[in-house]
């Protein structure tokens, strides 16, 4: 079979509330690489929108102790819908105002990200997802890479 240049426009993703998406062109040396393209994407597991209950169970450990549901004031958010709400902010970059009904106020949502970012929650969060990672699958420790690069600034720190 005659090896074919062929080029395709990919949608990867829509960017919710903004109307875009991001894109990806492809150049292909054959059709057959295509179909094989389009089949792995395809396979992509869909964006969670709750965080799985595994996960939750290693993260609730880290969170200071919730009210009770029966103290005078305002109906208590649980942590879990709070922290879903928090996690839907910081994926699609929505307004803390305009976030879904469906993860409480965007008010209570960013003032508890706030709250916890101060006490070093997600950074707690980070070290126990990790050391569970790495007692399951084990992290090579040893091999790590950084990249950067370093520029002049236009106005030459003026």
């Amino acid at each position: 079979m005659e090896s074919m240049l062929v080029m395709h426009l990919h949608i990867i993703e829509p960017i919710p509330k903004t109307g875009r998406v991001i894109a990806c062109f492809h150049r292909h040396s054959n059709v057959s690489h295509i179909h094989q393209h389009h089949q792995k994407q395809k396979k992509r597991q869909q964006t969670i929108t709750r965080i799985p209950d595994k996960l939750w169970d290693e993260i609730v450990t880290v969170l200071p102790v919730e009210k009770l549901g029966n103290t005078v004031g305002r109906p208590i958010v649980p942590y879990r819908k709070v922290m879903d709400g928090i996690v839907y902010v910081l994926r699609t970059g929505c307004q803390w105002k305009m976030l879904p009904r469906e993860y409480g106020s965007g008010s209570t949502c960013h003032r508890r990200f706030q709250e916890w970012v101060g006490r070093n929650i997600f950074k707690k969060i980070w070290a126990r997802v990790l050391e569970d990672y790495d007692n399951k699958k084990g992290i090579r420790w040893t091999w790590q890479s950084l990249d950067s690069i370093s520029i002049k600034s236009p106005l030459g720190g003026r």
